[in-house]
């Protein structure tokens, strides 16, 4: 009887809520992807924002500092600017003052590079044999911050429980909410 229709159509609509709840969280997750291609874009830069995981710059960055970068090839790197680097066999870029520049006639680059609360400088960082950098291995350029806001993934990053318990948190909040 009519218990049964008001059931059937009850089902329905959760099943067209719940299609609409994962649409929407497809929607979110795509549209982060976009701004962050966006992103790289804009900045030239292959991580055009990133997080400080060290005290080696303090005073001028902390752990957990975000960094905005960019990484335009014309401009020429200068001694005291912010770099962000790779270097080959480590999988985390350490971003570390330039302290020293060695110009070639050609117009190539080597520079040095140092954390500003570090007693030595970086060679002993970069790869075996290497002791200079070159612009192939900077991935962008310090251009502004904002203090701590990073420590969110440094947690994730310490504590990876905490990392699954967020985005299921972040997941379920998505896929359950009613639109009022």
């Amino acid at each position: 009887g009519p218990a049964m229709d008001l059931f059937g159509d009850l089902r329905r609509m959760n099943k067209r809520q719940l299609y609409y709840q994962v649409l929407n969280f497809a929607m979110i997750v795509s549209s982060a992807l976009m701004i962050w291609k966006g992103l790289i874009v804009v900045t030239g830069s292959e991580s055009p924002i990133v997080v400080v995981l060290s005290g080696s710059m303090e005073p001028a960055f902390h752990r957990g500092d975000l960094l905005f970068l960019t990484n335009f090839h014309d401009d020429p790197i200068r001694a005291g600017e912010i770099v962000v680097f790779k270097v080959e066999g480590r999988d985390i870029p350490i971003v570390h003052r330039v302290i020293k520049i060695h110009e070639k006639e050609n117009g190539n680059i080597k520079f040095l590079t140092k954390g500003d609360n570090n007693e030595v400088d970086d060679r002993g960082l970069y790869k075996e044999g290497q002791n200079w950098l070159e612009k192939k291995d900077v991935v962008g350029r310090a251009r502004g911050f904002l203090p701590y806001v990073g420590m969110v993934t440094i947690i994730m990053n310490d504590y990876p429980k905490f990392k699954y318990a967020l985005l299921a948190v972040m997941g379920a909040y998505v896929l359950l909410k009613r639109e009022s």
